[in-house]
């Protein structure tokens, strides 16, 4: 086993030629909605989105990651890329919804009937990225919390009941995952730090459907969401709770955010358990670390989880960023992690 291996979280920047996003973050922003617009016909579409992945496949190898994504290439948005796909939701018609713990209020789709998982989603998406790399693949999924905060509920009535009906649709999915072995299947929880008090009432409960009967490696990942320009970012003190209640859920991997966050490591101490993705590199290109620096936070860490359990990761996707800052972020993480070695 090697201490401090490296990973990716999710996403990856994305090519110009393929996918313009939507701009603006006022109500009429509808980035849970449509999200965006793919640059090519749909006759062109997916070989597009194969070039592309395979360029973020690249990244990631060319950077030295142990551990990589498909930097989600194929998705215009890390949530309605499944709900959109998945009974139960429609996306004609968008409707305003405040989300993220009242952070921003944005359209979104709507839940307009039972959630039920008919047929396979993103299936195909990991066979191909298997396919292109002989590293350990991570693939990605959107959590029960973050699904419901995300869409407008017109059928449940109930957070808890809809939660749940995602959770055992979405498990359904990750089983079909499960049979092409990657390396782990994370699902992503961003609204565990904004939503505490839900993540004890019924957030670790939907989390261990979402994760019943895999048989590789499962993760969650918490983080206090993207730094974006005129959105204000609040870091609260939330984690130490989550991490104490995640401690105690089914899901073997914690993807949590320290750099960003500027959280002190000793929050470690309440998840012994677990093996950490330490994200220990801002998702921001206004930030480039210092390799040495990042190697002593990762030492500092390492006094609370054995340091084989403990990996590497910036603190989210780096869907923000140009590819060259990218991958300026990852050669940082991988040479703090080689520092981290020779002085443990």
């Amino acid at each position: 086993m090697t201490a401090f291996l490296t990973t990716g979280v999710g996403s990856m920047p994305r090519r110009s030629w393929l996918f313009s996003n939507r701009a603006g973050l006022d109500g009429k922003h509808d980035h849970y909605g449509t999200g965006g617009t793919w640059m090519l016909p749909e006759e062109l579409l997916s070989e597009a989105q194969d070039d592309a992945t395979i360029i973020a496949i690249n990244l990631q190898e060319k950077a030295g990651l142990d551990i990589i994504t498909d930097g989600e290439q194929r998705r215009k948005n890390y949530v309605t890329y499944l709900t959109s796909n998945m009974n139960g939701f429609d996306y004609r018609e968008l409707k305003p919804k405040e989300m993220a713990g009242g952070r921003r209020t944005l359209l979104a789709g709507r839940c307009v009937g039972p959630i039920t998982h008919q047929n396979a989603l993103i299936v195909k998406d990991l066979e191909f990225t298997l396919s292109k790399t002989k590293k350990p693949v991570k693939i990605t999924l959107p959590g029960p919390m973050t699904v419901v905060d995300s869409t407008v509920d017109e059928f449940y009535g109930n957070e808890r009941e809809m939660a749940f009906a995602w959770a055992r649709a979405i498990n359904q999915e990750a089983k079909l995952l499960d049979t092409l072995k990657p390396e782990v299947i994370q699902f992503d929880e961003p609204r565990f730090s904004r939503l505490p008090d839900k993540v004890e009432e019924w957030g670790i409960e939907a989390l261990n459907i979402c994760v019943k009967g895999i048989q590789c490696k499962t993760a969650v990942h918490v983080c206090y969401g993207y730094p974006q320009p005129g959105l204000s970012r609040p870091i609260n003190n939330s984690y130490e709770t989550i991490i104490t209640l995640l401690e105690n859920s089914n899901v073997d991997q914690l993807a949590l955010e320290f750099a960003g966050a500027n959280l002190d490591p000793s929050y470690l101490k309440n998840c012994p358990s677990k093996t950490v993705i330490y994200g220990c590199v801002f998702n921001s290109a206004e930030v480039m670390e210092n390799p040495q620096e990042v190697a002593t936070q990762l030492l500092k860490a390492s006094e609370y989880i054995d340091p084989l359990k403990l990996q590497a990761a910036p603190d989210c996707g780096l869907v923000m960023m140009n590819d060259a800052d990218a991958f300026k972020k990852l050669n940082i993480l991988v040479e703090a992690a080689k520092l981290a070695r020779q002085q443990i």
